[in-house]
């Protein structure tokens, strides 16, 4: 309390006091002097009266003082909380960056300084996105990602203030230049990723991520800030689709290309709810006694006016915006009523995304679209890429475990070309290889080391007891030096191309395998 009083309110509510007391005194000895002549006329219950009337008042004046200093120390509460909590929702408690609602507040002129060269207003934006956090992410786990997010964070602020660095959430940084030079740009971007694939120490760890860059400059390539992002974001994707480490400036074709994807995307969503893509089917052979052995169903998409589009794109845009899962389910559920119109040790094979191993029920799925197609679990093959066994290797070492024990066979598709070839041979058990038809043209051409690679691969499927399907047999040479090499299965134009379901019936019965009734 005394330290109260010694404050400036302190000190301003004791004048206030002292003052009232003074009234209070003058009140009194006035009281005395007006009514002296008139007391013994006066009765003491009017002197009560009016002395209990000036008590009250005072008190009534103190207590609006301390009610005053009340609602002036709550109002200044208040706005503490108020700033505190606007700080909450405009920046990003992890690495107390500002966030995406700051920079959609962000001012253009607060982001902007003066050109090098020309002296005007001018800002670059900077749109970055980590490569590799996820393998971070699991190798260290949550909280050594966070630390990660924080160095990041940290190493970013040191090209431009703390106030024009943001985290758009997840690994997605944007960067505000203010009045660099048009010619800087790509440099700048360039010293961004070297600061961050610097290597990181996390605990005993040392990690180290990727940056992609992508950049558009206000107000060249548009008068509102967020716009010039969205375009700076479109460059980090394009950036991404190259690789690693590849910064990119917003070109205006870029914008093109997403315009076309976003129509795609809707032409997509109408095909899939339309059913107009198909399965197409081509040809397995066993080597060794030239019959069919299996169709692979390959999913074809042609529009109304003839032209079709690459399976590349459209499964791709599948993957990325969720439609994956009920393309792969119309697509599996067409081709297992097909295939049960094949004779019986004829099997179906069906690639599988790295979304569908992100699936713990997918073997749940697949068996529900077997059962109601009257088509036996031995007759399916699921193909898996290496690159989608990386993902999330634990769960799809789960998914996998679950199609054998349904009797579902697992096939390691494009053996080869991925990562951590004869890992994934180590922890994952496979019914087959199919070695990726890159090989297939340098040894005909007797390159002796891609010989020496096929020879080395087949010894080895022998040696785990796992059949080879060699992809892109094209040409009769190719067909007689892998059948002098002892393959299994053969695949490519030499046998047929895909096919839909009536040619592959025909197909069949030219090669006197007999069908079974529809």
């Amino acid at each position: 309390m005394p330290e109260f009083f010694e404050s400036k309110a302190g000190k301003q509510l004791a004048a206030l006091i002292t003052g009232a007391l003074v009234i209070w005194s003058f009140g009194l000895s006035w009281h005395s002097l007006i009514f002296r002549p008139f007391r013994r006329l006066a009765s003491e219950t009017i002197d009560v009266l009016i002395l209990t009337f000036l008590v009250a008042g005072l008190a009534s004046f103190i207590y609006s003082v301390l009610r005053i200093f009340d609602l002036r120390k709550e109002m200044l509460r208040q706005r503490e909380h108020g700033i505190r909590a606007h700080w909450i929702a405009t920046h990003d408690q992890l690495t107390q960056l500002p966030n995406r609602y700051a920079f959609e507040t962000f001012e253009v002129i607060e982001a902007s300084g003066n050109d090098e060269d020309h002296g005007v207003p001018t800002a670059t934006i900077f749109s970055v996105d980590l490569d590799g956090f996820k393998k971070v992410n699991d190798l260290v786990g949550h909280h050594g990602g966070d630390r990660l997010l924080q160095e990041v964070s940290k190493r970013l602020s040191g090209f431009a203030a703390q106030s024009c660095v943001f985290r758009f959430g997840g690994d997605e940084f944007i960067v505000v230049a203010r009045g660099l030079a048009a010619h800087k740009d790509d440099k700048f971007a360039k010293l961004i990723i070297q600061c961050i694939t610097r290597p990181i120490q996390i605990g005993t760890v040392w990690c180290q991520v990727g940056a992609s860059v992508g950049y558009a400059r206000w107000p060249e390539q548009g008068s509102a800030l967020y716009d010039v992002c969205h375009k700076s974001d479109i460059a980090l994707y394009e950036a991404k689709s190259i690789g690693v480490n590849i910064t990119l400036m917003f070109q205006d074709d870029m914008q093109l290309k997403v315009t076309a994807r976003a129509k795609l995307e809707g032409q997509l969503r109408e095909a899939i709810e339309a059913h107009r893509i198909k399965p197409f089917y081509q040809p397995l052979i066993d080597l060794r006694t030239g019959d069919v052995c299996g169709f692979e169903a390959l999913a074809r998409w042609e529009h109304e006016d003839g032209t079709s589009v690459s399976p590349q794109v459209f499964i791709s845009i599948a993957e990325e915006t969720g439609l994956i899962t009920p393309l792969f389910e119309q697509l599996l559920k067409t081709a297992c009523q097909d295939a049960a119109r094949w004779p019986q040790e004829v099997v179906l094979a069906f690639n599988l995304s790295a979304v569908q191993l992100e699936d713990r029920f997918l073997t749940s799925r697949i068996l529900k679209i077997l059962h109601e197609a009257a088509l036996a679990p031995e007759r399916l093959e699921v193909e898996i890429t290496e690159n989608a066994l990386i993902v999330d290797p634990d769960l799809a070492a789960l998914i996998i475990e679950d199609l054998h024990g349904a009797g579902i066979q697992v096939a390691l598709d494009d053996f080869g070309t991925g990562y951590s070839s004869l890992a994934q041979l180590t922890r994952y058990r496979f019914d087959k290889i199919k070695i990726d038809k890159s090989f297939v043209k340098p040894s005909l051409d007797h390159d002796d080391r891609h010989e020496k690679i096929i020879q080395a691969l087949l010894n080895l499927s022998r040696g785990l007891d796992i059949k080879t399907t060699v992809e892109g047999i094209e040409e009769n040479g190719q067909l007689a030096y892998f059948l002098q090499k002892g393959c299994d299965i053969g695949q490519g134009y030499l046998f047929g191309k895909a096919m839909p379901l009536a040619e592959t019936l025909v197909f069949l019965k030219n090669r006197g395998q007999i069908l079974r009734s529809a």
